[in-house]
């Protein structure tokens, strides 16, 4: 009889679930897309009951294909992406739909904190910036501009603590992901009413549910979760964590030496530390999955899915060969233009900015000469510049590591995979894994069952190193060239950005 844990990824636009074995070989996976709802311009929502319904046919389709005894899964646990809201009601309904880490409707609360000092004064204790889409802006909103909604809230979710609690009929808070909310004291590791009052909302103490680590039992499969997903009832659920949390323990992301960047919707750059850094040179720090490390980030909405805005709106008739998929017709077109020959320029600021917050997502430099190749080339490389924006930033807090490992949907690209080596100057390590979140979910469900003593054990049967990229000499002084061009064009846009609005 086989050991099995599934791990459910719940992205901002698609949800995941893989099936792996205890060696941390994938044998099954299948995903679903969620539609982003856009009532007005800045605000990004999903309806939250089909999401759960999602999850559940995502679960149930890995049963299917793979015909396993669902007696043999010794437990499940859900990454997802941080920030964003997931509000359940005292109603025992969805109190509004969930709010994606990509809405900015919230802009003008960190602002406001910032100027009237109230950031300051509540840094030492939340060890991160303020953002938009972080719970605590959404809620100070929802206060102000629907406080129906706001005093009907039962319960303060991200995205994988909702999918968990509809798992489990039991709600929980997880460390990685609530220590990122902007709502908890990071610092001394627990919830603090004085530190929402001088928000303005210490109503949402109440709103709190109680806090658990990722490797943690959070409760067991219902009788309903069951019957939807073909789990047993009672099969143990997991905390889970923030997908990039998930994503790093399933890069074996373990000592302050190593350093991840993922890349999907967001650009998320990071490596923990025994200590948070607290002089303000890095925006965010929190709790990682790893008990008694912080988990230091720089990321912004800034990252691979510029590339699918472009796809959708520019490729849908692209002639595709037999057999090949549009990533590959783009990754030819990508290198057929050296870059040395494309002075285009692409701000990747459709989502979010990590330079102005009203940024915009910008093409600079485009003649009658240039073709589709040169923007798709310009985006790969304006994805890039915006990663070493953030990793620049992390390493003037730390020692240059050896490698850095790297995550999310562009690994699937080997011309993108070297353009990181390339305009980083440094070697790029991948896995071996497509679904990274959901083994890095699976481990914690390994862990909760006892199979495993923690996450160095689990990383040690399940990770598996697969390739190591090195940058290209030949071609490192271009990108280096090519990236002070892009902090130029960046900074000399910034001026304008005030003149627009959300």
């Amino acid at each position: 009889m086989g050991r099995y844990a599934i791990g459910l990824d719940n992205g901002g636009t698609v949800i995941k679930a893989a099936l792996f074995d205890m060696a941390g070989r994938e044998i099954a996976a299948a995903s679903r897309q969620t539609p982003i709802l856009t009532p007005k311009p800045g605000y990004t929502e999903r309806d939250m009951e089909y999401l759960w319904l999602c999850n559940c046919e995502c679960v149930k389709e890995v049963i299917d294909k793979t015909q396993i005894d669902a007696g043999e899964i010794i437990g499940i646990a859900v990454c997802g992406h941080g920030k964003g809201l997931y509000p359940w009601g005292r109603n025992g309904k969805p109190a509004w739909n969930g709010i994606v880490s990509t809405d900015g409707r919230a802009w003008e609360y960190p602002k406001k904190w910032k100027e009237d000092g109230t950031h300051a004064k509540i840094y030492p204790r939340t060890c991160q910036d303020i953002m938009a889409c972080q719970q605590v802006s959404l809620l100070a909103w929802f206060k102000d501009h629907h406080r129906d909604v706001y005093d009907n809230i039962q319960w303060v979710f991200s995205v994988k603590d909702y999918i968990r609690f509809r798992l489990t009929g039991e709600a929980f808070c997880e460390a990685t992901d609530i220590s990122g909310s902007g709502l908890m004291d990071v610092k001394n590791a627990k919830f603090d009413r004085e530190l929402l009052d001088e928000l303005g909302i210490g109503e949402v103490y109440e709103k709190l549910a109680p806090l658990k680590y990722s490797y943690e039992k959070c409760g067991s499969i219902t009788a309903e979760a069951a019957r939807l997903t073909g789990l047993l009832e009672g099969t143990p659920a997991a905390g889970g964590m923030f997908d990039i949390d998930s994503c790093a323990i399933a890069l074996n992301v373990s000592t302050p030496e190593d350093m991840c960047t993922i890349a999907g919707t967001w650009s998320i750059n990071e490596y923990i530390s025994k200590q948070p850094v607290m002089d303000g040179s890095i925006a965010m720090n929190s709790l990682y999955a790893i008990p008694g490390y912080y988990l230091v980030e720089e990321c912004s909405a800034t990252s691979a899915g510029n590339l699918e805005w472009y796809i959708e709106q520019c490729m849908r008739n692209e002639p595709i060969p037999p057999g090949e998929s549009i990533y590959e017709v783009i990754n030819r077109q990508v290198e057929e233009v050296a870059p040395e020959e494309c002075e285009v320029y692409f701000l990747p600021f459709l989502y979010a900015s990590n330079a102005h917050p009203l940024g915009k997502g910008t093409f600079a430099g485009l003649t009658l000469y240039h073709k589709k190749a040169h923007m798709l080339r310009a985006i790969y490389e304006g994805v890039v510049y915006s990663h070493k924006t953030h990793i620049d930033k992390l390493l003037s807090t730390r020692k240059l590591p050896k490698a850095v490992r790297m995550a999310g949907g562009a690994v699937n690209s080997k011309v993108w995979v070297q353009m990181f080596a390339d305009i980083l100057d440094l070697p790029i390590e991948t896995v071996t894994v497509k679904e990274l979140g959901a083994l890095g979910c699976a481990m914690a469900a390994a862990v909760a069952a006892g199979v495993y003593a923690d996450y160095e054990e689990a990383a040690a049967r399940m990770v598996h190193i697969a390739d190591k990229v090195y940058p290209n000499p030949e071609v490192t002084g271009v990108y280096q060239n090519k990236y002070q061009k892009y902090r130029n064009l960046s900074q000399s846009l910034d001026a304008v950005w005030d003149q627009f609005t959300v």
